[in-house]
C-alpha cells in the first residue's frame, strides 16, 4: 500500500467529521433565520416602490429608494461622477432633438420674439415663438420654442413656454409619494373635467427630503415654508408668480398652493451672485451646479405672465442663461436629471378626438400624457378660464 493510500481520510471519516450536533443545527437556522429577517423588510420596502403607481421606470424608483434608505450622498457622489464627465458637444445639435415650429403670423399677439443669440447662424425655428391653443377669439394662450443658451455647446437646446396670465389658470397638484405627509385631494393626476381644459402640464421640483423649502396646498401643509426660498405661488385667481419667499411673496388670503425649491436662479433680471461655486449650499449638494443634465426652471417675465424652460446636458450657469434668453426676470430650478423634466403643451380636442399633447422637446424622456394618469410626484397643469 502506497504511503498516499494509508494517510488518505477515508470517505466514512470525511463524513462523520461533517456531522453537526443539534446544538450547531439549530445555531445555524437561527442565524439562517435572522439574516432572512434582515433582509425581508428591505426587500418588501423595494417591491412596494417597483410597484408603486405611477409612470417612473425601474431605474428611477431603485435611485429614489436608495435615497429614502439614506442612501443620498452615495447616489450624489455618483451623479456628480457621471454628469460631470458627459459634457455636451461643441457642434451643431441632432435635428431630430429640435421640435417643429410652426409660426402663425396671424395669430402672434403676445411676446416679442425669442431674442437670437450673438454670433450664432440660427437654425431653422430657432429664437421663433409658435403659438399654441388659442381662446375663442384667436389669442393664443401658450407659445412655445426652443433657443441656444451657451455659443460655446451649441449642441445644448433648451425648450421654452410662455404661458399667457390672462386667460389661463395654474394648478398644483399632489402626487402618491411627494410630497407626503397629511392626505392630499384628487388622484395625482389632472382631474378628468380638467383634461378637456388642458393648455399644459409640466413638472416641479426636487423631493421635499432634498430641500430646505416647504409645500402648501389648499389649507394642508406637507412641510412649513421657508424663508428666502424660491417660490412658486398660484393664487385664487388661477394666477401665478415666482418670487423669494418673505421678500416677494408672502402668505395671505389670496393664496391657495406654494411650491418652494430651493433658491431664485435668476432674480432683477440677473443670475443669481453664486451660481458657478455654490459655496453655501443654496442649490443643493456640493457640485450639483457642475452636472451636465437635464434641468427645469420656471419663472416670471416683465409682465407677470409665466415662463417654462428645459433642457438636456445643461449645468446650472447654462440654466440661468436660457432663462434669461426667455425674458425672466425672476426664476427658480424645477426638477433635474433624465426623466424628471416633463412638459406638454395641449390643444383642444377636435369633433370626438381626444385632447392632443406635444412635447416641449422630442426627446424629454417621459411620455406626453404622463400626467393624466397618477404619478408619484407633485406637479402642475395649466387650464383655460
Amino acid at each position: 500500500m502506497s504511503i498516499s493510500a494509508r494517510t488518505r481520510p477515508s470517505p466514512s471519516a470525511s463524513r462523520t467529521r461533517r456531522v453537526r450536533t443539534p446544538q450547531q443545527r439549530r445555531l445555524r437556522r437561527l442565524v439562517l433565520l435572522a439574516v432572512a429577517l434582515i433582509l425581508l423588510a428591505p426587500a418588501i420596502s423595494y417591491g412596494r416602490a417597483l410597484a408603486a403607481p405611477g409612470s417612473a421606470t425601474w431605474q428611477m424608483r431603485t435611485v429614489d429608494w436608495i435615497r429614502r434608505q439614506h442612501g443620498s450622498g452615495l447616489v450624489n457622489a455618483i451623479e456628480n461622477w457621471w454628469y460631470t464627465r458627459h459634457k455636451p458637444t461643441v457642434g451643431a445639435p441632432d435635428v431630430a432633438s429640435l421640435p417643429v415650429i410652426r409660426p402663425d403670423p396671424a395669430r402672434t399677439v403676445g411676446p416679442a420674439a425669442l431674442p437670437r443669440l450673438s454670433g450664432v447662424a440660427p437654425l431653422a425655428g430657432e429664437s421663433t415663438w409658435s403659438p399654441g391653443r388659442a381662446t375663442a377669439a384667436g389669442l393664443p394662450l401658450i407659445y412655445t420654442g426652443f433657443l441656444r443658451p451657451d455659443p460655446s455647446h451649441l449642441s445644448i437646446v433648451a425648450g421654452v413656454a410662455w404661458i399667457r396670465a390672462a386667460g389661463t389658470a395654474i394648478h398644483l397638484v399632489a402626487g402618491t409619494a411627494q410630497p407626503g405627509g397629511p392626505a392630499w385631494p384628487g388622484t395625482a393626476s389632472v382631474p378628468a373635467g380638467d383634461v378637456g381644459k388642458l393648455v399644459a402640464t409640466f413638472n416641479s421640483g426636487w423631493k421635499m427630503q432634498d430641500i430646505t423649502g416647504g409645500f402648501y396646498l389648499g389649507g394642508q401643509t406637507a412641510r412649513p415654508l421657508a424663508a428666502g426660498q424660491a417660490s412658486l405661488v398660484i393664487r385664487k385667481n388661477g394666477t401665478a408668480t415666482v418670487g423669494d419667499w418673505g421678500r416677494d411673496v408672502t402668505m395671505n388670503a389670496s393664496v391657495i398652493a406654494v411650491r418652494q425649491n430651493l433658491a431664485l436662479v435668476v432674480d432683477h433680471g440677473k443670475p443669481v451672485v453664486g451660481l458657478s461655486t455654490n459655496a453655501d449650499g443654496r442649490w443643493g449638494s456640493a457640485h450639483n451646479q457642475y452636472q451636465y443634465t437635464w434641468r427645469s426652471g420656471v419663472g416670471i417675465d416683465a409682465h407677470g405672465n409665466l415662463l417654462y424652460v428645459a433642457g438636456d446636458k445643461m449645468n446650472l450657469a447654462t440654466l440661468a442663461a436660457a432663462m434669461l434668453d426667455a425674458g425672466m426676470v425672476r426664476g427658480m430650478q424645477l426638477d433635474i436629471h433624465s426623466g424628471m423634466a416633463s412638459f406638454a403643451s395641449w390643444q383642444p380636442p377636435s369633433g370626438g378626438d381626444s385632447p392632443a399633447p406635444t412635447k416641449l422637446l422630442p426627446r424629454m424622456p417621459r411620455s406626453a400624457y404622463r400626467y393624466l394618469n397618477p404619478d408619484q410626484r407633485d406637479f402642475f397643469y395649466v387650464t383655460a378660464t
